[in-house]
Parts: C-alpha cells; sequence; structure tokens
C-alpha cells in the first residue's frame, strides 16, 4: 500500500474512532505531500518518488521536535505535550530508526572508506552519511556522532 493510500485509509479511521489529534495529524501529513506533489509536477515531474515523501516527513518530524524543545523550554509544558503526539504519529510513517549502536557502525564504515582523520574530514563523511542514513536517523545525532569520533 503507498503511503497516499495509507494515509487516507488512516484518515477515515480516525475520523470514525474521533481522534482529533490524530486526525489533525495526518491530514496535515497529506497536506504537506500534496503540496509538494504539485511542486514537483511543475518541475516536469509526474508524481513524488518514495524518497521525497520520506524527506517530507522527516521534516515534519524535526519541526515537531524543534517545537517540542521550544515549547519546554517556554514553559508550555500542555503544548509540548501536543507536539509530541504528533510526532508520535509522524514517527508512525516514516521508516523505523536505527539505534546509536546501528549509527556508529555506519558511520565507521564511511569513515574508513573515505579516509577520514580529523574535524576538518567532517564534511567528507557528512555527506555520504546523510545519503545512506537519510530517514532513518536524526542529522543532529548523526552530526554529534561524527564530531566525537573524528574528535573535534
Amino acid at each position: 500500500m503507498s503511503l497516499k493510500d495509507r494515509i487516507s485509509e488512516d484518515i477515515k479511521t480516525a475520523m470514525k474512532a474521533k481522534d482529533k489529534i490524530r486526525l489533525e495529524t495526518v491530514r496535515s501529513i497529506k497536506k504537506v505531500l500534496l503540496e509538494k506533489e504539485v511542486s514537483a509536477r511543475g518541475q516536469g515531474q509526474g508524481t513524488i518518488t518514495e524518497t521525497q515523501e520520506l524527506e517530507v516527513l522527516a521534516q515534519l518530524a524535526k519541526q515537531r521536535r524543534d517545537s517540542i524543545e521550544q515549547y519546554r523550554q517556554g514553559g508550555r509544558e500542555d503544548l509540548a505535550e501536543q507536539e509530541s503526539q504528533e510526532l508520535a504519529i509522524i514517527e508512525e510513517y516514516l521508516p523505523k530508526q536505527l539505534s546509536d549502536e546501528e549509527i556508529s557502525a555506519v558511520l565507521d564504515e564511511i569513515i574508513a572508506s573515505v579516509g577520514a582523520t580529523s574535524a576538518k574530514d567532517m564534511g567528507k563523511v557528512m555527506g555520504p552519511a546523510m545519503q545512506q542514513l537519510k530517514g532513518r536517523a536524526d542529522g543532529q545525532n548523526v552530526q554529534a556522532m561524527v564530531k566525537a569520533k573524528l574528535g573535534s
């Protein structure tokens, strides 16, 4: 089942269950995906690819994580909790996130393959790392691990 079909089914299910937060979140995902598809058509592309769908979902998840952090800093635990619930729903559509150990193993391989030895080589590592880990690991976490491995 494609992501669009799954989202449409989830909207129907949330409406029947009267699950307001899930319904609003899934509708917002559908809206952003449709906007991305319309912009892709303008560039001569018929539909968006699975990779582009994952990019959209990862971006939505990152926005929620940032909002949660800002709300907590501002003492708005009620809003942070709502964002957390939305983040959990968005993460259901993302591929399973890799553990720190799995990310570390991938980074070790990349560092060895590009011959990185110091913090100056961080750019050589981050490009391939984010390409390989896209949608399966948080970019900030990957960046922190690369810094630690290269001894910056």
